[in-house]
């Protein structure tokens, strides 16, 4: 029965209840479960697959090209779980699609920032490797977000991310009855002045493990919030599923004209046209 062992070479995964050929080579990882509903109906197709705990999982095409989605839940422990398990059904890409609050005073709620590299402020993955190691988006994961926005004229930013492993004390906020965690007061003005982008949950958990198992990954979030002019508004989340969504079939041709060429990596002089 699903979810009924911890074997990790357990045809249906523990916890996302997938298994093998549920899942495309890419996969889309959103939060919330409920966001799904908004990715999907982007898509040319789809079908949902498992929905277990926080993991919701789809699989459909975007422009022809297969693509998954798996909603993670919050934060990196389960962010990892999902990259773990979704990792020994056959996907090989993950790109995390969410919100997140900005520290760029000329960042505006609504726009898009694309990870290249994450401050590792959550603990999950110091579970797996020393804390100078670096939490580093896939070069190729980069481009293909940047094209994406472009090609869909998005407004976006490219940078720094900082993830958090708590959504009050750990990113400067409030606690409880007024708490506030030592150092909440300096943190957002280190980050600031350290040319940080933004924060959010999960991006340093995704980014390092699929560095470690030799994976692509990376992150778009929509500005929710921007924690240096007090801005807020909630919108822009299908924004940031349709670039990653686009992003997934750019990858595909990415990988097609490498295969033509003969070389194992992206680069410049090889056209998407």
């Amino acid at each position: 029965m699903p979810g009924t062992s911890e074997d990790p070479n357990e045809e249906v995964q523990y916890h996302i209840e997938v298994s093998e050929g549920d899942v495309a080579d890419a996969v889309l990882l959103p939060g919330n479960p409920e966001r799904l509903d908004k990715i999907t109906p982007l898509w040319d197709d789809h079908e949902e697959r498992a929905y277990h705990r926080e993991y919701r999982t789809a699989t459909g095409t975007y422009e022809g090209t297969p693509i998954s989605v798996t909603s993670t839940g919050i934060g990196s422990p389960s962010a990892a779980i999902a990259v773990e398990e979704l990792a020994r059904v056959g996907a090989d890409t993950f790109i995390r699609v969410g919100s997140c609050g900005a520290l760029q005073p000329e960042m505006e709620p609504g726009d898009l920032v694309i990870t290249r590299g994450a401050v590792r402020q959550e603990g999950t993955s110091n579970e797996y490797v020393r804390e100078d190691y670096p939490a580093v988006a896939d070069h190729e994961v980069v481009a293909a977000l940047v094209a994406a926005a472009e090609r869909l004229g998005h407004d976006y930013h490219v940078g720094l991310t900082m993830s958090a492993d708590s959504f009050y004390a750990g990113q400067g906020r409030d606690g409880f009855d007024g708490f506030r965690a030592p150092g909440a007061d300096e943190m957002l003005d280190e980050l600031r002045d350290a040319n940080v982008k933004n924060i959010e949950m999960e991006a340093a958990a995704i980014c390092t493990l699929a560095n470690v198992y030799g994976l692509r990954a990376g992150a778009i979030c929509s500005v929710f919030a921007n924690r240096e002019t007090g801005e807020f508004l909630t919108e822009g989340e299908s924004v940031a599923a349709e670039t990653a969504s686009l992003a997934v079939h750019l990858l595909a041709k990415m990988d097609q004209k490498k295969a033509e060429a003969g070389v194992d990596q992206w680069h410049a002089g090889l056209s998407l046209d």
